[in-house]
């Protein structure tokens, strides 16, 4: 019965996951040090938004559920917005501090929050190539030193049978 009631409130603690979750504390503001800036690079076309999300750089809190990560004191950051009509496209996200972070960038064109692999384009900082499966958290992260530290995500969308860089980039 302990176990059952230890268990009933480890759930209730957890935080109801939205999509506004990490925003907040992801917003860039005059002055602060520990961000990325991102170029992306690669855009199949000006449709839909742009979804960047930050973790902590380990392969069991790499693109774990939102809600989990920040009821556990863990780092998490999204920054959403619509692609823009025109022009070099860049997103600042503001991390904790200084560090290594797992970094993701999804291209969701049919605005309905979540990667489709036929759809949506995705990519990840150090642009790893990719598989079936998600890259290993080292393979997509960063440094972030106390500065605004500029990285490029380049975009992969379906090409056959797996997704990569369209042909062009």
């Amino acid at each position: 019965m302990i176990g059952s009631l230890l268990t009933l409130a480890a759930g209730a603690a957890l935080i109801p996951s939205t999509p506004d979750l990490g925003k907040a504390e992801a917003r860039c503001r005059p002055g602060d040090d520990a961000s990325f800036e991102v170029q992306v690079k690669g855009l199949k076309d000006r449709t839909g938004n742009l979804k960047l999300e930050v973790y902590p750089a380990n392969d069991t809190d790499f693109l774990a559920d939102d809600n989990k990560l920040i009821s556990a004191g863990k780092t998490f950051r999204r920054v959403e917005v619509p692609v823009p009509a025109s022009g070099p496209v860049r997103l600042c996200v503001r991390v904790p501090g200084p560090g290594r972070y797992a970094v993701s960038l999804l291209h969701d064109r049919d605005e309905n929050r979540k990667f489709g692999w036929r759809i949506d384009g995705i990519g990840f900082a150090g642009n790893p190539k990719l598989g079936w499966s998600k890259p290993h958290a080292n393979k997509a992260s960063a440094m972030v030193e106390g500065v605004r530290t500029p990285i490029t995500i380049v975009l992969n969308y379906r090409r056959g049978f797996g997704v990569a860089p369209l042909a062009s980039n």
